[in-house]
């Protein structure tokens, strides 16, 4: 069929980068709402469930940490930890590194309801699946840089990104595996690189810098 108006969406269209942010807005509000829903059914408020599969993923962390790690306040963190620890799901200990400050450490059972909180955004995990390799490598790398962007800019926690971090060298080698992690001293290929890594030791400003303009002279 021969359109009348075939310039009528050049016109008439959003930019695409525009439409993304809708799309990426309408997602975010479908994993806020299942992880509402989730989080209710085990009985948690949504943060206590972040909580809980934080220490599940990283050990026991303190509330400053655990503040910076999930981009929440600390009087929040304390507010959810004080009934998280009501409800005998997380315990307190003294942190030998700061006389002042606690450890937190989940229970059996809390460390149950956390690995359960770490699965709840397994519905996006399936939706991801039905897009092609070639697809989820080019949307997995446009989320690396915007992350690290939005890093940058104070929006989202700089932590647990390899982009960001200290043991992270990018194309000091040809092939599939270009990158590499002084941390286990092993290759990382580009599809490799890790979001939310335990072993995350954040880099300084300006060595994370100079390694994200070594990292884009091959991505």
């Amino acid at each position: 069929m021969t359109g009348k108006l075939p310039g009528y969406f050049d016109a008439n269209s959003e930019s695409l980068s525009a439409r993304i942010a809708t799309g990426l807005h309408k997602l975010g509000l479908a994993m806020k709402q299942q992880s509402w829903q989730q989080a209710n059914g085990a009985g948690l408020s949504a943060t206590q469930g972040q909580i809980l599969a934080a220490l599940v993923a990283h050990g026991p962390l303190s509330g400053t940490e655990l503040s910076e790690r999930l981009g929440v306040t600390l009087p929040t963190i304390s507010d959810s930890v004080r009934v998280l620890v009501e409800k005998a799901l997380v315990t307190r200990s003294p942190d030998p590194r700061h006389p002042r400050a606690s450890l937190l450490t989940p229970t059996a059972t809390g460390a149950a309801l956390g690995a359960r909180a770490r699965s709840w955004p397994e519905f996006m995990a399936d939706a991801v699946a039905d897009l092609s390799p070639e697809e989820q490598r080019a949307f997995f790398s446009g989320i690396v840089k915007m992350i690290r962007m939005l890093q940058e800019q104070g929006l989202v926690p700089v932590t647990g990104m390899c982009v960001t971090c200290t043991h992270f060298r990018p194309n000091v080698r040809p092939g599939a595996s270009p990158h590499h992690c002084a941390f286990v001293d092993a290759p990382i290929s580009s599809d490799q690189l890790r979001l939310d890594c335990p072993e995350h030791e954040r880099a300084s400003e300006s060595a994370r810098r100079e390694v994200w303009e070594q990292f884009l002279r091959r991505d």
